[in-house]
């Protein structure tokens, strides 16, 4: 039988807009409500309204209760019974024990890049950096920190590591949270950049020792201003 005259077999579904909708509003308002919690829109200890936030995108509340569910899978937020859902406090323990992952993976990807990077690696490196002194010339320092991750996606792509990038980002969220609150910290920028030129020009020279040396500074560099932020946050951060 010629496969033009084979019909559809009625058991499998089309994979239509209208199949797929609730499965994407569920991931727009997760993404949205995750960007928020990251960048400090909504502050740890607050709680979130199903039914506000099933207003202002227009669905109905089964959409944002899935969206909840995500947000308490990936540590974002905590679901009460009976009492509400509640965005999580940032743990410092948490924090440590991504960092620790974190390095671990990023050290090795950092070391790869080193040894692999081409001259159009690291111009694409450069112009990752050129975008950073622009953006602190222009004093967007909430612009310069989301573009850190740009970053670090760059050189996760010169070692050919994206899929250890993406396991990378699904767990930082608590250190960026805790990022976030170092704004607008012209100091803590300025460390950002110097530590992002001493990354390139170990990957530059092909030095995977100096590339893992800036890296693991970098990546360090949270833990110099925790103990500061929890004190100066008390009521955001817990144990």
């Amino acid at each position: 039988m010629d496969i033009t005259d084979m019909k559809k077999r009625p058991d499998i579904p089309d994979k239509d807009e209208k199949h797929l909708q609730p499965v994407m509003t569920s991931n727009r308002i997760f993404e949205a409500l995750r960007q928020d919690i990251i960048q400090l829109q909504v502050l740890p200890g607050c709680s979130l309204s199903e039914w506000e936030i099933a207003r202002k995108f227009d669905v109905s509340r089964q959409p944002v209760r899935e969206a909840f569910i995500k947000l308490g899978e990936v540590g974002l937020v905590e679901i009460r019974p009976r009492r509400g859902t509640f965005v999580r406090l940032i743990s410092m323990r948490e924090v440590d024990n991504v960092r620790f992952l974190r390095e671990a993976i990023e050290v090795a990807i950092v070391r790869i890049a080193a040894e692999k990077a081409t001259k159009k690696d690291i111009t694409a490196l450069n112009a990752v950096l050129a975008e950073h002194r622009a953006l602190s010339d222009k004093d967007d320092y909430f612009g310069l920190l989301l573009h850190d991750e740009t970053f670090h996606r760059v050189v996760a792509r010169i070692a050919k590591r994206e899929d250890a990038w993406s396991v990378i980002n699904s767990l930082k969220a608590q250190i960026d949270r805790a990022r976030f609150l170092t704004l607008p910290d012209i100091e803590s920028i300025r460390v950002i950049i110097e530590q992002h030129e001493a990354v390139v020009e170990g990957i530059k020279n092909h030095d995977p020792d100096a590339a893992e040396a800036a890296m693991r500074r970098h990546l360090h560099e949270i833990q110099n201003f925790l103990p500061m932020l929890f004190k100066q946050y008390p009521n955001l951060f817990t144990d």
